[in-house]
């Protein structure tokens, strides 16, 4: 049988991607991401967070509440993106990329790991109760957590088309991490590194984020390549952007909407965080838009996602510089 005619989708597997000629490539873009991905191994357990629960415990109780409530938000949100995400493994075995299936089995990995963080760290602080009431009333980011995010990936299991990868991929890769959890950092750099605090927590958003930078770009990468092959999908990214807005909007204010106006703990404004969230928006539906009319043909091996997301880092980097500046 020729290895053209082979297929390694699940349930109907007649042979192997890595005994097939030029078919699990070192140089294509989602094993490269793989091999960064190895050689930035961190472990959440090695993070010392004795001076957080110092901190933590000289907050006034409306600080800690805001800081435990952007915690849980994350702490479910990784639980989330863990359990959810198996569908986009099978997805790709239906598509015959065996490289996108060894970098995905790497997400699920991450997302338990930064899960782990999260729960070790309000186990350290003295959190151990139930969490639930700081997310319970923040209405959208159950919305998007336990309903859009499950249902969008959840689909490929039954559809893995391109139409159901790109949903999934907006929802988790351009919503959620590049989105909720880039305004989050912003309010994270707000309650730590402008006061000196919890250098625990600092830590892990650090190593976080550089694990998400790698999903975000294979996200990219994904939408990517499906519109370079049919222009036509580029209205399913922008559209399923669309439907997800107003959430997205809703969970970052609703992070900070409790309190009166002017009297956010840590100095946490509204509009600030909804301008960060907002301007986050349009440059994920740019990284993504770049990609129409490209060549199929060089996609695969195209490193402009990686370079996309580590200028958008730097960009980052440089604002929140600026703004904790005296």
């Amino acid at each position: 049988m020729n290895s053209t005619t082979r297929t390694i989708e699940h349930g109907r597997r007649d042979g192997f991607a890595s005994l097939s000629a030029g078919r699990l490539r070192a140089d294509s873009f989602p094993m490269r991401l793989f091999a960064k991905g190895n050689a930035k191994h961190w472990d959440p357990s090695s993070i010392d967070f004795t001076q957080d629960a110092a901190d933590f415990a000289a907050m006034t109780d409306d600080e800690r509440r805001q800081t435990c409530a952007l915690a849980a938000q994350f702490l479910a949100g990784e639980e989330s993106v863990t359990q959810d995400l198996q569908p986009f493994v099978a997805a790709m075995a239906a598509e015959g990329r065996f490289g996108d299936e060894i970098y995905l089995t790497q997400f699920v990995f991450e997302e338990a790991r930064h899960t782990q963080a999260f729960r070790l760290w309000f186990d350290a602080v003295g959190m151990t109760g139930d969490l639930h009431p700081y997310i319970e009333r923040n209405q959208p980011y159950l919305e998007i957590f336990t309903r859009a995010l499950p249902e969008s990936l959840q689909a490929l299991a039954a559809d893995p088309s391109p139409v159901n990868q790109i949903r999934a991929s907006v929802t988790y890769n351009h919503v959620v991490e590049g989105t909720l959890a880039l305004t989050g950092y912003f309010a994270w750099h707000k309650i730590c590194a402008e006061r000196g605090i919890l250098p625990g927590m600092q830590q892990v958003i650090a190593h976080i984020g550089a694990d998400e930078r790698r999903h975000m770009a294979w996200g990219t990468f994904t939408c990517r390549r499906h519109i370079a092959a049919d222009d036509a999908l580029w209205d399913v990214v922008d559209g399923r952007m669309q439907e997800l807005l107003v959430p997205a909007m809703g969970v970052v204010t609703g992070t900070v909407d409790r309190w009166p106006e002017g009297e956010v703990p840590f100095g946490l404004d509204l509009n600030e965080m909804a301008e960060y969230a907002m301007d986050k928006v349009g440059r994920r539906l740019g990284a993504i838009a770049s990609a129409r009319g490209a060549d199929l043909r060089a996609i695969d091996a195209d490193a402009e996602p990686e370079r996309l997301e580590e200028r958008f880092h730097a960009e980052d980097s440089a604002a929140l510089a600026a703004a904790a500046a005296p």
